[in-house]
């Protein structure tokens, strides 16, 4: 809405703009222009109109008996004069200045054919031998027509300059009408655009404290999700273990019971006893192992360090890869949920090394500094297509990244093709559940002295 807004304002305003533009240019072309050029033709009408009156003047002081061929080369200059004085009239009627009054420029033509017809009369008495009247005529009734003659053309030239002068200060006040607009429409403008940009901080401001507020929703979620799951397998992994290895237990006993009854040691009985005694207990054998897979024991009792290294153990003897576990600095016990996020990351990373990679062996570094924990896992196998990126992984990696945002951590994969994938695993040691070396013992003497 803004955004229309704002266009709007500035359709409207650039209309206006041009309008007073092109009004502009109408004033300017059909008064200023017009009346300038009217106005020369004007001076040179008025300069034609002073040369007669000179001539004029020139016949008057010849007194009584003026001479015929002054006479009549005066007669000369003044068609010369009658010449140029038609052709500027002419070429001054074309313009016709809006601002002049209707019937001006017949009064001048009129005028103008007053004077020069009693001009002929006055040089043809002289012709006709009247010579004396000619400076008479000239002196009263040709020099009153000429006098005449040069206050019109001068009014003209003064209603000229008054539209000029008109249309300067209506020049000026679109100027200043048109600055002043100009100054309106851009703190108008200043004032949209701060009041959208306002507006937009505070909606996003809005989103952005929702999208917060989803995000710790999500974060709380997954991690009550993630909870519930290791809950579910420690408690199937205790059934395992506790339920149905004790019944095995105890049918592998009651076999083996029943085959020191009495049965000959040629017996085929006996060795069918037998056999399904073996299969009992590597039965038994594999469920433990998924028991511990499910929930590995060894984290609560010893701690992530061991829990990896027996893992590395496990993951070497089923697919064949062969892992080791490195481990730089002082190793600080870390337990409960903490160890088992980071197991789950190994393990996930480990499986799809095993899944995806071809690799011969792998490595799971562990590097204690102060208050961090690094853990890499590395393989050296074929590595990450370059058309997928690993952010494009699927669910595995979500779930790598959840745990390690439940430690306060993030996860991060470099992966070369022909070169391999590297994982790593980075979190802060400041937290429930993470004890550093040598509180451990201290630890255990306080258990010891309580006892």
């Amino acid at each position: 809405m803004g955004l229309l807004i704002t266009l709007a304002a500035v359709a409207g305003f650039s209309s206006y703009t041009l309008f007073q533009l092109d009004k502009l240019r109408k004033l300017q072309t059909d008064t200023i222009d017009l009346n300038r050029h009217d106005s020369l033709l004007l001076v040179r009408v008025q300069g034609d109109i002073n040369t007669i009156g000179l001539k004029l003047r020139d016949i008057r002081n010849m007194g009584d008996g003026p001479d015929p061929r002054e006479i009549a080369r005066i007669r000369e200059d003044l068609n010369r004069v009658r010449a140029d004085l038609q052709e500027s009239i002419e070429e001054e009627e074309k313009f016709n200045p809006v601002t002049r009054r209707a019937g001006q420029h017949a009064t001048l033509i009129r005028a103008l054919k007053e004077f020069w017809q009693n001009s002929d009369d006055v040089f043809a008495a002289a012709r006709q031998g009247h010579a004396g009247i000619v400076s008479v005529l000239a002196s009263t009734n040709l020099f009153t027509r000429q006098e005449e003659l040069a206050a019109h053309v001068s009014r003209l030239l003064e209603r000229n300059n008054e539209a000029e002068e008109r249309a300067d200060q209506k020049v000026a006040g679109i100027y200043d009408r048109v600055e002043r607009d100009i100054y309106a429409f851009l703190t108008a403008t200043i004032l949209a655009i701060l009041i959208t940009s306002l507006y937009l901080i505070y909606s996003n401001r809005e989103i952005f404290d929702r999208m917060e507020s989803l995000s710790g929703q999500r974060r709380i979620l997954a991690a009550r999700l993630i909870a519930l799951q290791e809950e579910v397998l420690r408690s199937i992994s205790r059934e395992l273990h506790d339920e149905f290895g004790q019944i095995l237990t105890a049918v592998s006993t009651m076999l083996a019971r029943a085959e020191r009854k009495g049965l000959p040691p040629d017996s085929p009985f006996r060795t069918e006893l037998s056999e399904v005694r073996e299969i009992v207990h590597n039965t038994l054998e594999k469920m433990r192992s998924l028991s511990q897979m499910l929930h590995p024991a060894v984290i609560d009792d010893d701690g992530l360090v061991k829990g990896l290294e027996w893992y590395a153990d496990v993951f070497t003897k089923q697919t064949g890869i062969t892992t080791k576990v490195a481990i730089h600095g002082v190793p600080a016990r870390i337990t409960g949920q903490p160890a088992t996020h980071c197991f789950r990351i190994v393990q996930e990373a480990l499986n799809n090394a095993a899944k995806h990679s071809g690799t011969k062996t792998a490595l799971v570094d562990m590097t204690f500094a102060a208050n961090m924990l690094t853990l890499k896992v590395q393989d050296f196998g074929c590595g990450l297509p370059e058309t997928k990126k690993p952010s494009q992984r699927g669910l595995g990696l979500i779930a790598m990244r959840e745990r390690a945002e439940l430690l306060g951590g993030k996860v991060d994969v470099q992966s070369e093709p022909g070169e391999g994938t590297t994982l790593t695993l980075e979190i802060p040691l400041e937290r429930k559940g993470v004890f550093k070396a040598g509180e451990e013992e201290r630890e255990r003497e306080a258990i010891s002295s309580k006892r």
